[in-house]
């Protein structure tokens, strides 16, 4: 199908980022009673991610943040975490939730983050979106997270925890009545409810295998506070909650909501079997109109076929992502990728899906984004042009690129990416 372009650049707004700082910077927002703790607890560890190009990238720079953004095409960034935060073993959403001998001291771990993280979006307030750290261990803990988050203007809302079911026992399942309190928090303070993929899983210990297990059970459990959220009911009672999955892809939805629904029909006729089902248990609507109003996909570094089923989606709840400064997303190549996923398709639903949705979900000031788009000039025409093998560098580094050039060459690709 051939359609026309205007000549109005893209506003690309990558759902999908991650930032944080190192250990030094982040004992400056700790409360100071916990600094001797944390001295001795930092004694040895790293505090980073793996770098970009070299060792000296560090991903809380502004300048060079923004200028890798800017050679990128991307105007606004939606911002994860990205370091390990005090007295965590691992960046936020890959660590469980703490036990509560911990629970204290990662709190202020978490909260010295969310301090950093507001200063860092001020640098570039037009441009970051930032996501604040929220534990689920104290309900009463949590609203006030989600209080000092739109007190602060922090537009990306908050980053939901996945509770593992091995320790149901400290953080109860989503499914839960008890947070009733604080979805109404967040859906009366207008926040995103936000999850980023890695979360969840329960502890495989050391053993071979357990790594490789973990990345091959990541996107179930990416999957479980979506299929909770749902099942238990909490679109029904807040209607106007916000809910988002990031880096997780998307082509799992419809199936996902295809399993669901039909559980549901068997529960509403009494089809289920042996299995009885009281009426309180089955929601009023199908679990698919509940995803249609109420979810959102961050689909990072997508690839057509996840494009393909936007329409069933929504056009409107599908938001492209770059995965900054990560190794298996798109940059420096985000151009190219954009082309691998939005080639040909008309210019209205791409430029929702790199920027639009993302700016009403985080109320970014997409006029105010207006003169750096002209800048960066991404275009229509050119996003619409569909890619070749010989413009995909050799040295490229995002499995989709790599993926996407054999699939041009005609070849089998081993490359498997995070989804």
């Amino acid at each position: 199908m051939t359609h026309s372009y205007s000549d109005e650049p893209y506003i690309c707004i990558t759902a999908d980022s991650h930032a944080g700082a190192n250990h030094a910077i982040y004992r400056e927002y700790l409360d100071p009673k916990y600094r001797d703790r944390f001295d001795e607890f930092r004694a040895g560890r790293k505090s980073g991610m793996l770098p970009l190009q070299s060792k000296k990238h560090k991903n809380w720079e502004t300048e060079v943040r923004l200028a890798d953004l800017d050679d990128d095409g991307t105007c606004g960034e939606i911002i994860f975490p990205n370091t390990v935060p005090p007295f965590y073993p691992a960046a936020f959403h890959l660590s469980p939730p703490p036990k509560p001998e911990l629970y204290e001291l990662q709190k202020a771990g978490a909260e010295a983050h969310n301090r950093w993280l507001k200063g860092f979006c001020d640098e570039a307030p037009e441009r970051r979106a930032g996501i604040a750290l929220m534990h689920l261990n104290d309900i009463d803990d949590a609203i006030k997270t989600v209080e000092w988050v739109a007190k602060e203007g922090l537009r990306g809302g908050v980053l939901l925890p996945s509770p593992p079911d091995d320790m149901w026992n400290v953080v109860p399942p989503l499914i839960s009545r008890e947070y009733d309190r604080l979805w109404a928090a967040i859906q009366d303070h207008d926040l995103t409810i936000n999850q980023h993929s890695g979360g969840g899983a329960p502890d495989y210990g050391n053993h071979p295998g357990s790594m490789a297990l973990w990345f091959n059970e990541m996107m179930f459990f990416s999957q479980r506070n979506f299929k909770s959220l749902i099942w238990g009911g909490v679109f029904e009672r807040f209607p106007k909650l916000r809910f988002i999955v990031t880096e997780a892809g998307c082509d799992w939805v419809l199936p996902v909501l295809n399993g669901m629904d039909g559980i549901w029909r068997s529960m509403k006729h009494g089809n289920a079997g042996e299995l009885h089902f009281d009426d309180a248990d089955v929601l009023p609507e199908a679990p698919s109109f509940y995803a249609k109003r109420n979810c959102y996909y961050g689909a990072s570094f997508p690839g057509r076929n996840e494009i393909d089923g936007r329409y069933e989606l929504g056009v409107d709840h599908v938001l492209w992502g770059s995965d900054y400064p990560h190794l298996e997303g798109t940059y420096p190549d985000s151009r190219i990728a954009m082309r691998a996923a939005f080639y040909d398709l008309p210019e209205d639903e791409v430029r929702a899906m790199l920027g639009g949705n993302a700016a009403k979900l985080y109320n970014f000031d997409m006029e105010a984004l207006k003169p750096l788009a002209a800048k960066l000039a991404v275009m229509p025409k050119d996003v619409a042009r569909p890619l070749t093998a010989d413009e995909i560098p050799e040295d490229v580094r995002a499995p989709l690129l790599r993926k996407t050039r054999k699939e041009l060459r005609g070849e089998e690709h081993e490359v498997v990416g995070l989804h």
